[in-house]
């Protein structure tokens, strides 16, 4: 997830240099009758409306949408853009009569993966007067090492700086286009992230609470049915399929059912909870499934192995402009480096899966500053703690995406702490 941020940044830059370069020019060819104010508006509205359409990726929709917004920014005769093939997506402006003339060379550019230039005097145009299209630029929209389409800019005027801002204009779509693809890469790792804790739950979560059901079943039926329905709601919150965000109101309910089954398992004597959560809080938006890993990694890791078992404590506070939530428990913790080495290892031994997971999701969605904090040491229990902003411009839980990708982050692990 670090490198597909930092990517993201790479190409955002590439996309600010464009734009930049075409802002040049443009200012070049405007400054009689234009001021670099009206210009620098001008072109940060376009670039704002055809950036959208072309992050959806190069089908004829986003074509559609994205080349009239183009032809403006460039005040050109026309703006056409293909498909890998050569197939026209669409086309804006003038002079489409002229099409004909530029199949081959959109052929050759696709083929031999260089820019092509059509001058009007060397095609045999058969309008009499005046003709719109005076040269035509063909640019390759290459993503990655393949082409993806290219760009066709018509010009009524001729020279070196219209084929510099044909260049600069293919430079700021394959950097969206690019971005598309960064944006699919990171969901799907989104979806894979949350696919491993369901699969950490699962087994022997699983297996442990049907046990528990089934050995109530004869001697107290309406404590195993109350156990089972807590169990069926707490899988179908688990396994849902509708979204990436959740919550802290959703979060905490499925967390209560949890430790419903594990205090029946256990019993309540060996697992004591208290639960202290600020009513303001219980809005914020989190990433789906940031707080019952850490829970039951204090519940397995902590409580468990402790004689007697112990308490686990929930806490979730109003700190200004984020929630200050904190799980913590009493049991036998452990040594800090050699937490440090667990989580280093995590993806192949398995071990505190759950917190290092929890800890990369934080940080991809709100930033390296949202990083886990973890206060632990032998026989002093451990305590997580994690900053959740009430707002952030990057989530959209209705979306079920993770729409956050401006700010790279740095580092593996959360910071682990001695705790008293």
């Amino acid at each position: 997830m670090a490198e597909l941020l930092t990517e993201s940044r790479v190409l955002g830059g590439i996309a600010m240099v464009a734009v930049l370069g075409l802002f040049v020019l443009l200012c070049r060819q405007r400054r009689v009758s234009t001021s670099v104010e009206d210009a620098v508006m001008d072109m940060l509205h376009r670039m704002t409306k055809a950036s959208p359409d072309l992050r959806e990726g190069l089908t004829q929709e986003a074509a559609d949408k994205a080349t009239p917004h183009l032809r403006e920014m460039l005040r050109c005769v026309a703006v056409g853009i293909t498909d890998h093939e050569g197939t026209l997506l669409s086309w804006d402006g003038g002079a489409n009569d002229h099409y004909e003339y530029l199949r081959e060379p959109i052929e050759k550019a696709i083929s031999n993966c260089r820019k092509e230039h059509v001058d009007h005097n060397k095609i045999n145009c058969e309008l009499r007067g005046p003709c719109a299209m005076r040269s035509a630029m063909i640019v390759p929209l290459l993503v990655e090492g393949d082409i993806k389409g290219v760009l066709v800019v018509v010009s009524g005027v001729a020279g070196k700086r219209q084929v510099r801002m044909a260049g600069e204009a293919a430079a700021f779509i394959t950097a969206q286009l690019e971005l598309a693809m960064l944006q699919k890469s990171r969901q799907q790792l989104a979806q894979a992230e949350v696919k491993a804790l369901r699969a950490q739950i699962s087994p022997h979560f699983v297996y442990n609470a049907l046990n528990t059901i089934s050995s109530l079943i004869r001697t107290d039926p309406e404590h195993a049915r109350e156990l089972l329905q807590e169990f069926a709601e707490f899988t179908r919150y688990s396994f849902r399929t509708d979204g990436f965000f959740t919550t802290l109101a959703d979060e905490l309910r499925n967390i209560d059912r949890y430790l419903t089954i594990e205090r029946a398992r256990y019993g309540p004597e060996r697992l004591n909870v208290r639960l202290k959560i600020a009513p303001e809080v219980l809005s914020v938006v989190l990433p789906f499934l940031v707080l019952q890993p850490l829970v039951e990694n204090a519940v397995r890791h902590g409580l468990a192995r402790k004689p007697g078992g112990g308490t686990l404590t929930v806490i979730a506070e109003d700190n200004g402009a984020e929630a200050l939530i904190s799980v913590e428990d009493d049991g036998v913790g452990m040594d800090p480096d050699r937490l440090s080495d667990d989580l280093q290892d995590a993806h192949t031994t398995g071990a505190h899966v759950g917190i290092g997971n929890v800890n990369d999701r934080m940080r991809a969605v709100f930033g390296e500053e949202h990083a886990l904090v973890v206060e632990t040491a032998p026989g002093a229990g451990m305590k997580v703690i994690l900053k959740v902003p009430k707002f952030s411009p990057g989530v959209w839980p209705t979306l079920g995406l993770m729409q956050r990708g401006d700010e790279p982050f740095t580092g593996e692990q959360p910071v682990v702490r001695t705790g008293g």
